[in-house]
């Protein structure tokens, strides 16, 4: 059960870490919020496409339907907003680290209110591995000090660890990883085209074609990582999963490296890489 457990936290950081370079091709077209309302609905479209064939309601609960619209209402929606916002003041170096630390929070959340036990694999595990992303994502140049900024990554990190926690309680009641997902992005993709309607009119936001086939193939992608989380969910516990689905910036760094060829592998990047791989390895083995 750990086994499969971990392989589908990790596949889901695969496709994580593959949405953003796909995402940051698309984005050389069209603005943040364009290109989120094509993926979501991307995601939505082909979904419920699927439903016929893979969504199985003949264990239906109200209370777990519930709970997966809410989720679906801050995440990925709210946090994506939050994490935009806090690049915007704070730059990606500060929201990355501490973005690092959503694993800590779904962790405390489990065991609040799922009554997870926490072994010492886990807990030596899961903060090795925040400690690898957090010196990956570090620079040494800092700018002003950050004060109350620091609120949009954090909440965005709690709400991650949050939007894990309830999924698992929700798969609990009705332990179908398809209709968790589907019944997510309904409500986001509802979200996000209702904010378009409610924004003020201004500049219109700019969306080329070429950008099109970037952001589907990033909804694709997130619908599938999301997919595989609740997967992963389902048959292990979140203060295993969460850690493990957070190293989708190794991912993203590797094909960047390979893709892109805008990072260089520098000796702090190396020792965080290997220091996650010594997380994982003392994650899965509890």
């Amino acid at each position: 059960m750990i086994a499969s457990a971990s392989a589908l936290a990790l596949l889901a950081a695969v496709c994580f870490g593959a949405a953003l370079i796909v995402a940051h091709y698309g984005l050389q077209h069209a603005s943040s919020y364009a290109g989120a309302r094509i993926s979501l609905s991307t995601t939505f479209v082909l979904w419920w496409m699927l439903s016929p064939f893979l969504l199985d309601v003949s264990a239906w609960h109200l209370g777990a339907a519930a709970i997966f619209a809410v989720v679906g209402v801050f995440y990925p929606a709210a946090v994506t907003v939050l994490t935009n916002e806090s690049n915007r003041l704070l730059g990606p170096t500060l929201t990355g680290t501490v973005s690092s630390s959503a694993p800590l929070f779904a962790t405390g959340l489990a065991v609040v209110v799922l009554g997870e036990e926490l072994t010492p694999q886990i807990v030596i595990g899961g903060l090795t591995i925040v400690a690898a992303l957090a010196l990956m994502s570090w620079r040494r140049s800092t700018a002003a000090p950050a004060g109350w900024r620091l609120l949009l990554p954090l909440s965005g990190a709690a709400l991650r660890g949050l939007a894990q926690t309830l999924g698992k309680l929700g798969l609990t009641m009705w332990p179908n990883p398809f209709a968790a997902t589907l019944i997510g992005y309904t409500v986001s993709a509802a979200g996000i085209w209702g904010y378009g309607l409610t924004r003020p009119r201004g500049a219109p936001q700019p969306l080329q074609k070429a950008a099109v086939p970037w952001f589907m193939a990033a909804g694709v992608l997130n619908g599938s990582a999301l997919l595989l989380l609740y997967h992963a969910l389902h048959v292990g516990r979140v203060s295993l999963v969460a850690p493990l689905v957070a190293l989708y910036p190794i991912f993203t760094l590797l094909y960047s490296a390979l893709f892109l060829r805008t990072e260089v592998l520098t000796r702090r990047l190396v020792l965080g890489a290997l220091l996650a791989v010594a997380g994982v390895a003392v994650l899965v083995s509890g």
